[in-house]
């Protein structure tokens, strides 16, 4: 659902401002739960709501490491996950299952958004890795930049497991000039899922179904946060 200029902004503001704990988690970062709402973000369960409440200083990061469990293409999907290369290769460029996985969220200060590095292993060859910025922004709340100006307007949703990320249209920003892309030339609609899955595992799933083709590209992998380092207590012997 597209909310209004107003809400967005109203509630951004509270965003930076640290909140009061709620189930136990002490929440310091409410633009998720500004763009959901809060019927939609209680229905979320309490480690979804705790990795997106985490609000990280600027250029720090946090990391998630894993595994890719499933990914399956069509010859359409092969087919425009190659054209896509040409604005940073965003979707999958091979369907190798059992190979590690890393994601990491940078907090980008100059913005007030998130840069998001995903890492995917192959089989044989250097792995593909994929870079994209979220940005909070009008006019649906939250977009994602992929490169060359090409970028993402999302929507959001929640249930009883997982926050999910809609688009709702792409588009091309020249200069300062943000032009739509009509729905016959876009990939087709996106949908990327946060499932909880327990133990502090999490399920990251990409699905793309194009308006002709259905189903193009699938593609889910399973993560669980790597805990930073304690500096303090590195030896060197």
């Amino acid at each position: 659902m597209v909310r209004s200029r107003t809400i967005i902004i109203a509630e951004d503001a509270a965003a930076n401002t640290p909140a009061p704990v709620e189930g136990g988690l002490g929440l310091r970062d409410l633009r998720f739960r500004a763009l959901l709402g809060t019927t939609a973000w209680s229905r979320l369960p309490a480690a979804v709501r705790a990795r997106f409440s985490k609000r990280l200083e600027a250029g720090a990061a946090v990391t998630y490491v894993g595994t890719i469990v499933e990914s399956r293409r069509t010859r359409f999907g092969k087919i425009l996950a190659e054209l896509c290369r040409m604005i940073g290769g965003p979707l999958p460029l091979h369907d190798d299952l059992d190979v590690p996985a890393v994601v990491t969220v940078t907090e980008d200060g100059a913005t007030g958004g998130q840069f998001w590095t995903r890492m995917y292993g192959r089989i044989h060859g250097f792995p593909q890795v994929i870079h994209s910025s979220k940005r909070f922004a009008v006019p649906t709340g939250l977009e994602e930049y992929l490169g060359c100006g090409f970028a993402i307007a999302l929507t959001t949703s929640a249930d009883e497991q997982a926050l999910h990320f809609h688009s709702d249209h792409y588009f091309i920003r020249l200069g300062g000039v943000r032009v739509r892309l009509p729905r016959w030339l876009a990939p087709g609609a996106l949908t990327i899922s946060h499932v909880d899955r327990g133990d502090d595992w999490f399920a990251f799933a990409l699905v793309l179904r194009h308006p002709l083709f259905g189903e193009v590209i699938s593609q889910t992998g399973v993560f669980r946060e790597r805990p930073a380092p304690n500096l303090r207590e590195t030896r060197h012997d």
